[in-house]
């Protein structure tokens, strides 16, 4: 068996299949790399032909798991999807509930959502960019990215009481109210990120090392976007302005969001798009803080329902759920939420019986849908590509294996 080394991957020669060369390549399951992932790569010479993606690896039933428990519940479980990008994956979700529901959060529920959509953003690119630098052997990028994002992470922190799982929106609203430190902390992380960024320009994006391996690698002409249903900056990258953010959930019809978009639709345009949609976030938390309504930060028909001994704890801005809020049972019908998360537009299918349970979740994450660009992509390219083809996706395992 011949054995082949590739940054982040691990590989062996198969053989041949109808007279190609067949190679089967390990893409973790240990880190720094995407892991938990195979990859059948059929060659002519070293020119890849075709990819077949081989998901399933870390399937978590999530889907089948949420009929089994309560609405409120169900949050925390979808969550696991994609630690990184919490309040983005989960908040679509809570919005379908609420319309079975009959419930609508407060302004000001609705700001705080948002703000801390774009910290996990932020958070989720920052993950990418430095997963897609140790797949192209740049360990500086890695190293710079995974620390800048321990900022965001932080900042999330503070919000919600939590690193990574937050379970931040509940239906009607959100657990925590925004504390008063928050703003002198996300204005010095603006500060300090906005910097970083030019330095990422010069170290990593304009290295002409990185622009040699990405520009015109793995190109994704804008027809061919939306024919095979590329979603998020994968999708925008090739011309596409299309952001799930643009139909005006939470408070983006009140911010005035407006997506970034490429034009040339390579590897190196993919980084591009994800570098100044941190800039974009960025100024979208600013003008959230600034704009933030006053009011609650939940429905009052929830805050009735609070014990009398923990009530003085919404007047420390942090709601404790009240024991009916496990109960709660929505309408019998249909209910669908959309949202976007860093990589791109995540989908809900919701169908109630009337009951405290769902009776069918349905969920279509970025990288599921985003999985068929391995194939797309790769076909024309050497076996070397492949890694920066790879790292310019920026697919995540977990939230493909649902």
């Amino acid at each position: 068996m011949t054995r082949l080394l590739l940054p982040g991957m691990e590989g062996r020669v198969l053989g041949e299949r109808g007279g190609l060369r067949v190679v089967e390549l390990y893409i973790g399951a240990q880190h720094p790399a995407s892991g938990h992932m195979r990859l059948i790569v059929y060659l002519d010479g070293d020119m890849i032909v075709r990819v077949d993606p081989d998901i399933g690896y870390v399937h978590r039933t999530v889907e089948k798991l949420a009929e089994t428990r309560e609405y409120v519940r169900v949050i925390s479980l979808v969550e696991r999807m994609t630690i990184i990008d919490a309040c983005n994956v989960t908040l679509p979700y809570v919005e379908a509930v609420e319309r079975l529901l009959g419930v609508e959060a407060p302004p000001r529920a609705r700001y705080l959502r948002t703000i801390l959509c774009e910290i996990n953003r932020v958070s989720s690119h920052l993950y990418g960019l430095g997963l897609g630098g140790i797949f192209l052997n740049h360990s500086t990028m890695y190293m710079w990215a995974f620390g800048d994002r321990e900022v965001f992470v932080h900042l999330a922190s503070l919000l919600t009481g939590s690193r990574l799982t937050h379970t931040y929106p509940v239906f009607g609203g959100v657990r925590r109210d925004l504390p008063q430190s928050f703003r002198d902390e996300f204005e010095k992380a603006k500060r300090y990120m906005l910097r970083r960024l030019r330095e990422y320009d010069k170290v990593f994006f304009n290295n002409p090392v990185i622009r040699g391996r990405l520009e015109g690698v793995g190109v994704l002409p804008r027809e061919k976007a939306v024919a095979l249903g590329a979603t998020g900056p994968n999708l925008r990258a090739s011309g596409v302005r299309y952001d799930a953010r643009m139909t005006g959930y939470a408070a983006y019809r009140d911010l005035g969001f407006e997506p970034v978009v490429g034009r040339e639709g390579d590897a190196l345009e993919r980084v591009w798009v994800r570098l100044r949609e941190i800039e974009a976030s960025l100024e979208l938390v600013e003008r959230a803080l600034r704009e933030l309504p006053d009011g609650p930060f939940i429905d009052e028909r929830y805050t009735r329902a609070v014990p009398p001994a923990v009530r003085h704890w919404l007047e420390k801005g942090r709601l404790k759920l009240p024991g009916g809020y496990v109960r709660l049972k929505t309408r019998p019908g249909e209910a669908l939420g959309r949202g976007e998360m860093g990589r791109g537009e995540i989908t809900y299918y919701l169908v109630s019986d009337g009951g405290m349970k769902p009776y069918r979740l349905r969920v279509v994450t970025p990288s599921a849908r985003n999985v068929v660009l391995f194939d797309a992509l790769a076909r024309g390219h050497t076996l070397m590509d492949l890694p920066a083809v790879y790292g310019s996706i920026d697919y995540f395992p977990p939230e493909a294996d649902r």
